[in-house]
C-alpha cells in the first residue's frame, strides 16, 4: 500500500476502530475469553518519536492467558510485536511511568508533543507510549537480555519524565505513579518468518485449533483492510 505513509491519524483510528469492533472480538473469543469482560481502546500509541493510532486491550488474564492473546493479536494483524504489561505488579523488573493529563485533554496531538518533550530532555525517551484515557504510559521496555531499549536505566528514565512533567506547558500533566511493573514483547520477525512461526508456536503450532481459527479470521481482517485501502486511495501507486 504505497500511499499507506500520507493515511492521516483520524483516518487510521476510524480503520482502528473497525477493526476492534468487527475483528478483535473475534480473536478475543477464539482464545476461549468472553470479549465482554475486555475492554479494547482506540488510542494513540507511540514508537520511535511517532504517534499511530493503535489497539490498548485491558483485562484480567493471567500470564498465559495474555501472552497467547497477544501472540493471536499479533498473528492477524502481523505485528512485529506486541507488548503485554501488569503495572500493578511490584515485583516486576520493568520500570515505569504513567504521565496523566486534565481530563479530556489528552489527544494524539498532545501525546505527540509531550513524547517529543520527553526525548528533548532525555534521549531515550522517544522509545515508546501508550494511552489509556487520560494518561500516558511509559515502560522502560527490555530486551531478552534484560537490558532497556532506552539505555537508561529505571532511575533515569523516570526522573527525565519527571522533569519532561514539570516543564511541559498546557495541557499541564502530572506524573501520578511510577514503580516497577511486569512488561514483555510477544513477537515474530515477518521477513523471516513469513507464516508467522514465532507466534504459531505459542499458539499451538500451525495445525492446531486456534491457528487454524485464527486464519479463518486474518481473512476476514485482510478482506477489511482491502476494502478500506480501496475506499481511501492507499493501494494505489502514485
Amino acid at each position: 500500500m504505497p500511499q499507506l505513509a500520507q493515511a492521516s491519524y483520524d483516518d487510521r483510528a476510524t480503520f482502528s476502530a473497525e477493526v476492534s469492533k468487527d475483528i478483535v472480538p473475534k480473536i478475543i473469543t477464539a482464545n476461549g475469553v468472553d470479549a465482554a469482560t475486555l475492554r479494547t481502546e482506540v488510542t494513540p500509541g507511540g514508537y520511535l518519536l511517532k504517534t499511530n493510532a493503535s489497539l490498548q486491550t485491558e483485562g484480567d488474564l493471567d500470564d498465559a492467558e495474555a501472552d497467547r492473546l497477544a501472540g493471536s493479536l499479533g498473528y492477524v494483524f502481523r505485528q512485529y510485536r506486541v507488548l503485554t504489561s501488569r503495572l500493578n505488579d511490584m515485583t516486576g523488573k520493568t520500570g515505569f511511568v504513567v504521565v496523566r493529563f486534565p481530563q479530556g485533554s489528552l489527544n494524539a496531538t498532545v501525546a505527540q508533543r509531550f513524547f517529543e518533550a520527553a526525548d528533548a530532555t532525555k534521549k531515550g525517551l522517544g522509545g515508546g507510549y501508550a494511552v489509556f484515557g487520560d494518561e500516558q504510559i511509559f515502560l522502560n521496555a527490555t530486551n531478552s537480555e534484560g537490558k532497556p531499549y532506552s539505555g537508561l536505566d529505571d532511575a533515569s528514565f523516570q526522573d527525565g519524565l519527571r522533569r519532561a512533567a514539570v516543564s511541559f506547558g498546557s495541557p499541564k500533566p502530572m506524573v501520578s505513579s511510577l514503580g516497577n511493573a511486569t512488561a514483555r514483547f510477544i513477537g515474530n520477525d515477518w521477513q523471516r518468518s513469513t507464516r508467522g512461526e514465532g507466534y504459531q508456536t505459542l499458539l499451538g503450532g500451525s495445525d492446531g485449533e486456534l491457528v487454524r481459527k485464527l486464519d479463518e479470521i486474518s481473512r476476514c481482517y485482510a478482506f477489511l483492510l482491502a476494502k478500506t485501502a480501496d475506499s481511501k486511495g492507499w493501494a494505489k501507486d502514485e
